[in-house]
């Protein structure tokens, strides 16, 4: 044999055998592995271009520095906190101070100093905390009532006695951007705070079975049609200790969100929301004495109405940023204290998804916003006074931007499709953008065998343009035919398909694709960031515009000459459970296989704040809650379907998944169930992987 001839052979099997070398992507591997993550934890940008990042070590968790490439390990849990050896969430007062709550003492660390102090101590009784940053008070509940802590002097802000009247919580089944109960003025002197009267709210049983006899925990679970609960916002002086009520008028079953407070803290705005969803007021409300003192401007729609956000007050005249859907899409627009709009600060078809923040001279706002029909997410400023639009993200993705210490620079996370992931710093003065960190040559799935993932526009029947993502195993043959599982959501504010590393995908999915499958989802209308005549489609007929656009998917991979039309499975959770459930119900024989999970069943069945807002109330809507109604279709199911819901969900109750199997069990049909004792909505923990495995089973056994 010829020297050369040998070297090629050898240099063939050296590669052969380094391909060999790579693992399986199982799904254990896929839903354990940290690495699939690839996650930057607690960033933290400093003032001299630096930034932190908590990190794991041998020792435990480090706060590491890394500054022009170079790192230092600023601090160990263990030193902060003796025996400790994980870091709690971390709060940054300055790039040398930082504070966190240990369990239920907030404590200080002076990196300079390597000092540490306790502020305060609370009971294990202390849930729902909420740090103020300048003065280190912390508001917090215990049971169903408000407190406030600075320092060793403990406030009780409420005293009630009746449990279905809570302070301090989230209120309306946290609805319209609502995800707490308490709100600190700007330096810290005063506190907003929710109060929820829920004694007029139907209770709903769940069932613990953990005791003997089993017993039942009553929820308040307001259900569209049925009596709300009722809200008041108080407002809480640390001075004198006094609380006062605003004078919000109007019905008691409104819904109070937005709270923004002035910079001068004299005043709190709220916006106001009728119970039909389709009128808001923005508010103003004097603090000290509770009083209502104008209405800046009302907004209508002949659909519905979703504020995620209040207000954002800019400067000592009170000017603000308001975020809107006027135009059809969200966007920012500049109002003075009058309610008057004096610009429109971001424009085009494309929607802001995030106010960042202003600089430190309140010159310039910034924002992201999508762009490529809502596949990319980019960071772009607007100068309040000349409306000037400068787009800073320099790479198509999703960009997460985080600002440094400072205000003169951001730390970007961003990727795509083709990049696992970058952390970059830009200059805001600039627009210059320098990489400070890179997972292009280290993706953790290059260890494994997995597959390819390409995203795709599909025109949908109404026209409209849906974005889709085809997930194929690593030793795909075009001349084979495969099946596929469709994986799909479906709902609102959600989006399954974007220009981010997997193209949003979860790695599991490349696990089910190297056990033969081919993996699909289509984000259909209804799903989030595209405007609201895409968002809204679904408008008291929910699930009918979602399923036709799900089976124009169909018909696109059916398309495929390497799809086996014939065996087609379906799988979605929550609103997917909804559409796994309409499909397999109202297009019967389309799909081989089903399984849905914590599926609405029935909108009648579920809470008022979002069932309302979309299909209105049963008494208004009879037609469109009876065709959306998956138990009214439950006759037609045709080919393997299987329920699967945790017996203790207090966000689509069990009675849903019971109510269709009566149905089916009624027509004669055969429908497989499965439940998680004890679980709520969601399937957490070590049984996570039982639920993944009890699922990628059932699609090998039946497709």
């Amino acid at each position: 044999m010829k020297k050369s001839n040998y070297l090629l052979i050898s240099g063939l099997l050296l590669s052969q055998m380094l391909v060999a070398q790579k693992k399986k992507l199982t799904l254990e591997e896929s839903l354990t592995n940290p690495a699939f993550s690839m996650a930057i934890r607690q960033l933290h940008g400093l003032d001299d271009l630096g930034y932190a990042e908590v990190v794991g070590t041998p020792k435990g968790d480090a706060i590491i520095k890394t500054y022009k490439q170079k790192t230092d390990t600023l601090l160990f849990a263990s030193q902060w906190k003796e025996g400790k050896r994980n870091f709690p969430l971390i709060n940054w007062q300055s790039s040398g101070k930082i504070f966190a709550l240990w369990s239920n003492e907030l404590m200080t660390y002076d990196l300079k100093a390597k000092k540490s102090e306790v502020i305060c101590s609370m009971s294990e009784e202390a849930e729902n905390k909420d740090i103020e940053s300048k003065k280190l008070a912390i508001a917090f509940t215990e049971k169903n009532n408000l407190f406030v802590q600075q320092g060793k002097a403990k406030f009780q802000v409420t005293n009630e006695t009746n449990p279905d009247i809570v302070s301090g919580q989230s209120v309306h089944r946290n609805e319209y951007g609502i995800n707490k109960g308490t709100f600190w003025s700007p330096e810290g002197n005063k506190l907003a705070f929710y109060k929820m009267d829920q004694s007029m709210v139907t209770d709903y049983p769940i069932v613990d079975i953990s005791e003997k006899p089993a017993k039942v925990k009553n929820v308040k679970y307001p259900m569209a049609g049925q009596t709300s609960h009722e809200v008041k916002i108080g407002i809480f002086d640390l001075k004198n200790q006094a609380v006062t009520y605003l004078n919000v008028t109007g019905p008691k079953d409104q819904y109070l969100t937005g709270i923004s407070w002035t910079p001068d803290e004299k005043y709190v705005t709220v916006t106001v929301i009728n119970r039909e969803t389709n009128h808001l007021w923005l508010n103003v409300y004097e603090t000290a004495t509770g009083n209502f003192i104008k209405t800046l401007f009302e907004e209508k729609s002949d659909k519905y109405l979703d504020p995620q956000e209040g207000p954002t007050f800019i400067n000592a005249s009170l000017d603000f940023i308001w975020q809107s859907e006027q135009n059809g899409f969200n966007h920012l627009y500049l109002y003075d204290w009058n309610g008057k709009l004096k610009k429109q600060l971001s424009n085009g078809n494309e929607e802001v998804t995030r106010l960042v923040g202003l600089d430190d001279k309140k010159e310039r706002v910034f924002y992201v916003q999508t762009s490529g029909l809502g596949m990319d997410r980019m960071l772009k400023s607007s100068n309040l006074k000349s409306g000037k639009v400068v787009e800073l993200s320099k790479t198509k993705g999703v960009h997460n931007p985080i600002w440094c210490d400072g205000k003169k620079q951001f730390l970007d996370v961003w990727s795509n499709v083709s990049n696992p992931k970058n952390l970059d710093i830009i200059d805001i003065e600039t627009g210059k953008a320098e990489n400070l960190k890179s997972w292009a040559s280290k993706s953790p799935l290059a260890a494994y065998d997995a597959g390819t993932i390409d995203t795709v526009s599909i025109k949908g029947p109404s026209g409209e343009w849906l974005h889709a993502r085809l997930i194929k195993p690593s030793n795909f043959d075009a001349k084979k035919k495969y099946p596929v599982i469709v994986y799909l959501y479906g709902g609102p504010h959600a989006q399954m398909v974007t220009n981010s590393w997997m193209a949003g995908a979860s790695p599991y999915m490349l696990a089910w694709a190297e056990e033969g499958y081919l993996v699909f989802t289509i984000d259909n209308r209804g799903s989030e960031d595209r405007g609201t005549k895409f968002e809204q489609a679904h408008h008291r007929q929910m699930g009918t515009p979602e399923m036709e656009d799900q089976l124009a998917g169909v018909n696109y991979l059916k398309s495929l000459p390497y799809v086996d039309g014939s065996r087609l499975g379906l799988h979605g959770w929550s609103y997917g459970g909804f559409m796994t459930t309409t499909l397999m119900s109202r297009s019967p024989g389309t799909y081989k296989v089903g399984i849905a999970g914590a599926p609405v069943i029935d909108w009648a069945l579920y809470e008022i704040m979002y069932g309302e807002r979309y299909m209105d109330t049963p008494k208004e809507n009879p037609e469109g809650y009876e065709t959306a109604n998956c138990a009214n279709h439950a006759k037609n199911v045709k080919g393997k379907f299987m329920l699967i819901h945790g017996t203790s969900d207090d966000v689509v109750v069990w009675q849903h998944t019971q109510t269709f199997l009566k149905k089916a069990v009624e027509a004669g049909v055969q429908i497989d169930y499965f439940i998680y004792p004890g679980h709520g909505h969601g399937i957490g923990g070590k049984d996570r992987l039982h639920l993944m495995r009890k699922m990628t089973n059932y699609f090998k056994d039946n497709l």
